[in-house]
């Protein structure tokens, strides 16, 4: 069993990484429905709490059926963080996590997100005032270093454990990387075989097939998984994982009726929290891995991805379930 804080979780949990307009409500939920062990909210700005912005507070929306969920906020001022904690507890969250690893330049250039990796005192410093500053348990998701020749990241775990960080998540890339070349796990390995280290330590980045999960739990030795990107149009992700896990066979592929009704779902869901132009928007994204694979489907893509209207793209659900409806995945 692998614990955050007080939060039980099943041996080697996958939890759904945050991902700036892709873990939404609507996602979050079908993910949690395919086996998503945690999920993290989007990350929220504390200068954007702080000032009231609305999508800043709409993202602290959670509901009951996402439990556990994280609530992630990132900032660089010690005093915008503090306060932007009292307005999340208000949500009722069952994590805070820490964004210390978005490499987006505008994030980075204010000091925040992989910025603070240049300042690990200040990284420190911060852990150790939002932990006093609250019950919840707080977490931090962060990156190897900010470039390759500045990876403390054996270092930097300890010491945020040592101030009261509940469990760590790290994407195997440094900042100079972005997202370019492969993650490389084993600097994470080194932060979970450290002797002193005893919270538990999730692996993020390139976490692609249930064969990769595999590896990051046996020959790395790690606690979790955090994916991001391989669950984007795949929710069902979570749910391959475990039952390769369990079985050590692929699931059979999703059925074109299942995929339909998840695009569906997904989107009168967004819809319903967003609003129509943002819920047809945000949730284009998705389609081209929902419905990869088919044969002679670009005209239909094309329409769920450029149509501002969902009536519209609910068509084009319909057309592709009359069409493709018997359409067998390998």
């Amino acid at each position: 069993m692998v614990k955050i804080g007080s939060i039980e979780l099943p041996e080697f949990p996958l939890l759904l990484a945050p991902m700036e307009d892709v873990s939404d409500p609507p996602f979050r939920a079908l993910c949690k429905e395919q086996g998503a062990d945690v999920v993290y909210t989007e990350f929220i700005s504390s200068e954007g709490l702080i000032r009231d912005a609305v999508k800043s507070t709409m993202k602290l929306d959670i509901y009951e059926k996402e439990r556990p969920v994280g609530i992630q906020i990132f900032g660089a001022n010690l005093d915008s963080m503090l306060q932007a904690i009292e307005i999340v507890e208000k949500s009722n969250p069952d994590i805070i996590d820490i964004n210390f690893g978005c490499p987006v330049k505008k994030v980075v250039s204010k000091g925040a997100g992989a910025g603070i990796l240049k300042d690990i005192c200040l990284m420190e410093k911060l852990t150790a005032e939002m932990v006093k500053r609250t019950n919840l348990p707080v977490t931090v998701k962060t990156r190897l270093g900010w470039d390759h020749d500045s990876i403390r990241i054996v270092e930097v775990a300890e010491r945020l454990q040592d101030v009261g960080c509940a469990a760590i998540s790290i994407h195997g890339r440094t900042r100079a990387q972005m997202y370019k070349g492969a993650a490389d796990w084993a600097p994470i390995a080194e932060v979970k075989n450290n002797s002193r280290m005893h919270i538990p330590v999730f692996g993020n980045g390139d976490v692609n097939t249930p064969e990769r999960a595999i590896e990051m739990r046996d020959q790395y030795g790690l606690d979790g998984a955090m994916i991001g990107r391989a669950t984007i149009g795949n929710p069902w992700f979570f749910k391959q994982v475990k039952h390769f896990m369990q079985t050590g066979e692929h699931l059979n592929p999703i059925s074109m009726l299942e995929r339909v009704e998840a695009a569906r779902r997904h989107l009168q869901m967004a819809i319903d929290w967003k609003g129509e132009v943002l819920g047809v928007l945000e949730t284009r994204r998705h389609y081209t891995n929902y419905f990869k694979g088919i044969p002679n489907f670009k005209p239909f893509r094309t329409r769920m991805v450029t149509s501002d209207e969902s009536a519209d793209v609910f068509a084009a659900f319909d057309e592709v379930e009359a069409l493709f409806g018997d359409y067998q995945f390998v």
